[in-house]
């Protein structure tokens, strides 16, 4: 069986990406194609991978001006020719699912329906120029990424909130398969080596919509360690609004990370994130989280048992969790309670046996031997 996989662009390795490996683990066969790709940005088992580019990798200065080629991207994913493959699996945050697909098998795994275009703009503080930009396209954006959902036969969603979004402007319905998370690698320290130490821990990529400004507002007004590990163009603006006790540790090693949810008192989330692989793993490691109410935290935070959450993005709110989480004990396996519906393993059983019941069509690796792995 031939399979090709579309997955939006390829130039690091974020919650997509991770979403992609299960993915070609279920199908190794699969050929990836995407807008473009920035060799050494994402992990060897990708590249590893046939890829296929769309024309956009030759424009000059694509992998630091993506963003502002936003228009071409939907003329780009249609110019793929799928003639020959059985299955399209379209990854999709942005236009994936908008490709042309020659027979009835398409289905999308949408991370959440483009953002930017349809109820998130204030999340990426665009500046001036670019607002006017995108409220000049945005209409034209809306009608394509509309008319691109129907191309699209069968919808995954990676949480309830995202079926939501799904459901109000595609008018689709989608099936809820919760991204994949490694539980063995995320797991706290058996051996008595790393031990709760007295900070908060914050990660990720460091752009407006994550809010990290919120957080370390918060906690200069607490007067708490806060270590801030990621990078991202926010980076000096929040080194310049940070106190001795707020220390950066820019991008680390999946090692590195795993160590500091291992050591660090909470996790703390201040975005309305369509999932959050980050706030599993923390989990997973037996690290409590402190995350904003809303999006997919709600669906995997359990206010009292493996976190708190707060119901405003503000800075007292955010300080007022922290008061109350300090004020509870978090045991490591509560912590754990739910993560094994979060597995690797999980996924990829409920991604072939979806693909299975909707298209007749099996994958290369036995749902057996994926349940007995």
């Amino acid at each position: 069986m031939r399979v090709a996989i579309i997955h939006d662009w390829l130039n690091g390795m974020r919650g997509g990406e991770k979403v992609l490996e299960s993915l070609l683990e279920v199908f190794p066969q699969a050929t990836i194609h995407t807008l473009f790709h920035e060799r050494g940005k994402v992990s060897p088992f990708i590249e590893s991978h046939l890829i296929r580019t769309s024309w956009l990798n030759r424009v000059p200065g694509v992998y630091r001006q993506y963003r502002n080629l936003l228009p071409l991207f939907p003329r780009a994913v249609e110019s793929f020719d799928l003639t020959g493959f059985d299955l399209v699996i379209s990854s999709s945050h942005a236009v994936a699912k908008g490709v042309r697909v020659p027979h009835n098998r398409h289905v999308c795994y949408c991370h959440t329906p483009m953002r930017y275009v349809w109820d998130a703009e204030d999340d990426y503080a665009f500046d001036r120029v670019r607002r006017l930009a995108m409220d000049a396209v945005r209409p034209r954006l809306q009608r394509w990424d509309c008319m691109a959902a129907t191309r699209v036969n069968h919808f995954i969603a990676n949480s309830r909130f995202v079926r939501e979004r799904i459901r109000s402007y595609y008018g689709r319905d989608a099936e809820v398969i919760h991204p994949p998370v490694d539980i063995a690698f995320f797991a706290p320290d058996r051996t008595g080596a790393a031990v709760r130490d007295d900070f908060y821990l914050a990660a990720g990529a460091l752009v407006p919509y994550k809010r990290f400004d919120l957080i370390i507002d918060a906690f200069k007004r607490l007067d708490r360690r806060l270590v801030v590990a990621g990078g991202g163009a926010e980076l000096d603006r929040l080194r310049k609004m940070s106190t001795h006790k707020i220390q950066f540790r820019s991008r680390v090693s999946d090692d590195a990370l795993r160590h500091l949810y291992r050591t660090a008192k909470g996790f703390v989330v201040a975005a309305r994130e369509d999932f959050g692989i980050m706030t599993v793993e923390a989990q997973a490691s037996g690290c409590p989280v402190i995350a904003f109410g809303a999006g997919g935290s709600a669906e995997i935070v359990q206010d009292g048992i493996n976190g708190v959450l707060f119901a405003e993005q503000h800075a007292d709110d955010i300080v007022r969790a922290v008061r109350r989480f300090e004020s509870m004990t978090w045991p490591e396996e509560r912590v754990r309670s739910q993560v094994e519906k979060f597995s690797r393993d999980t996924f990829q059983i409920k991604i072939r046996q979806f693909i299975a019941g909707r298209t007749g069509l099996q994958s290369e690796t036995r749902i057996t031997e994926l349940q007995h792995a």
